[in-house]
């Protein structure tokens, strides 16, 4: 053991063999850089442990992230509470900043993680030392405390900071309440929210977001909407945000139809409160999870009315809803309703090919394919892709090659994935379809795509058996 614990530091009294020490101190820094060297030399020095932060603030070495890391590297595994201590005294340093992975790193170099009691011994370590403790300090440890999603611990070190005489800030107080929302004790987080307002301490937005998701997401919706309302007269104006953490509750736990009451809302009250398209294909989503895709349509009104356009995620939510439930007119209809206006006719179409797949109606799919390509509609390359691998996968090998040449005899260019090329030509050499074997090479070719897999030597052969020798040599030259 290099270093001393720190009930050693604390009560060791007998005189200190140079000697040994020197050799500690050589073993200690020997893969130290200078400055985690000096500083851990005068932590050493403070045997007692009482002046430890004072004889730190002496030390004129450069403190930085890899300073800072090497000290709590070998503080880790002998003296843990030292290297804590240190951490908090360089969180205070005004030339030096923690980043958030320096706090990842504390707290699972020194095991904070494993036991948390640490912080409490060193806070306890401060009281016996009579050591005037800070705001700051405790901020550190708290950031700590956040680092860890440690709530109870959180809790503690904020009511020590009142032992200690330390008033803590309304940032404090919210790292503390996001740690009781994040673990679902929302009544002991609504009694800090109270306890802030017994100490003249104002509830900000952060509080307020992260109390409305907290209470939303235990289902709490009327204490929730209640919060809402308490920001307002608090002078706090709720922002999109806020509202839009409301809905996702609402819509989890409550009732559909007050989602849209409260998009309402939020359009009458503007400003920052108004919906964007992300608030209203969240909704959406909401209202197809449940099975609810005919409501949802009623959201293409309302956004209509407020002028908001749907993207391409509301509209592929709504398609994929309405198809999963049966209901493929509505689902034309909205193809009808938004294509070229709001999203290209082969998008919406493409999206219906893709959905009815998904949802494992792939004749349908196959179907819907097929009428775009006869109908002079593009399917974009994802679409074209997922159809004739199926096909392929179901050995129907020409029916995909006659896919892929109306594709590619269309003037559009096609973005169809590269290896779909290579499982085709396999295929019609395996079922000796060399004419058309003949011109996927030429394409193939033709796009510069590599031949790829365990069948490039046969494709190549029946190539040259068919008397497409330059064919068959150009085909096996293409390097990716």
């Amino acid at each position: 053991m290099f270093l001393p614990s720190i009930s050693r530091l604390f009560a060791d009294t007998k005189p200190v063999n140079k000697a040994i020490f020197s050799l500690k101190l050589v073993h200690l820094f020997s893969t130290s850089s200078s400055s985690a060297g000096e500083f851990l030399s005068h932590l050493l020095k403070n045997k007692n442990g009482s002046g430890m932060e004072r004889t730190l603030s002496a030390v004129r070495a450069k403190l930085d992230a890899r300073c800072v890391d090497e000290v709590l590297e070998k503080c880790a595994v002998d003296d843990p509470q030292m290297g804590l201590r240190f951490f908090i005294w360089a969180g205070l340093q005004s030339s030096y900043r923690h980043s958030s992975y320096m706090y990842s790193r504390a707290y699972k170099l020194l095991g904070v993680d494993h036991k948390p009691q640490i912080i409490r011994d060193v806070i306890e370590a401060y009281r016996l030392q009579k050591y005037v403790t800070s705001a700051k300090m405790f901020k550190v440890v708290l950031n700590l405390c956040r680092e860890g999603k440690d709530a109870i611990l959180g809790l503690w070190v904020l009511r020590k900071m009142k032992e200690s005489n330390c008033s803590p800030d309304t940032t404090m107080y919210n790292v503390v309440i996001r740690l009781l929302c994040e673990k679902g004790d929302m009544d002991e987080a609504m009694g800090l929210m109270r306890e802030m307002d017994l100490i003249d301490l104002y509830p900000d937005m952060i509080t307020y977001v992260v109390m409305i998701k907290g209470l939303s997401d235990v289902g709490r919706l009327e204490e929730a909407c209640g919060l809402i309302k308490a920001m307002k007269g608090h002078g706090c104006i709720p922002n999109t945000v806020t509202y839009s953490t409301l809905l996702d509750g609402i819509c989890r736990f409550g009732n559909l139809e007050r989602a849209l009451e409260l998009l309402r809302e939020m359009e009458k009250d503007g400003g920052q409160c108004k919906p964007n398209v992300v608030t209203y294909t969240t909704v959406a989503q909401n209202f197809v999870e449940k099975c609810q895709s005919i409501e949802a349509l009623s959201i293409l009104d309302q956004m209509r009315d407020y002028g908001c356009k749907p993207n391409r995620v509301l509209i592929c939510t709504l398609i994929q809803g309405l198809c999963k439930e049966g209901h493929m007119e509505e689902a034309h209809k909205v193809i009808n309703r938004v294509a070229d206006s709001v999203i290209p006719y082969d998008s919406c179409y493409s999206f219906l090919v893709l959905s009815l797949f998904r949802i494992g109606k792939v004749k349908e799919a196959e179907m819907f394919f097929r009428r775009m390509l006869t109908g002079g509609l593009k399917p974009d390359g994802m679409t074209s892709s997922t159809i004739i691998r199926w096909l392929c996968q179901q050995n129907r090998i020409l029916d995909g090659y006659q896919l892929i040449d109306v594709i590619e005899q269309s003037a559009r260019v096609s973005s169809i994935d590269s290896d779909i090329y290579s499982i085709l030509m396999a295929g019609l050499c395996k079922a000796n379809h060399l004419a058309e074997a003949a011109k996927l090479a030429s394409v193939m070719v033709g796009k510069g795509i590599q031949l790829k897999g365990p069948c490039v030597k046969n494709v190549i052969e029946c190539l040259r058996l068919c008397g497409k020798e330059d064919l068959a040599s150009s085909i096996g030259n293409i390097k990716s």
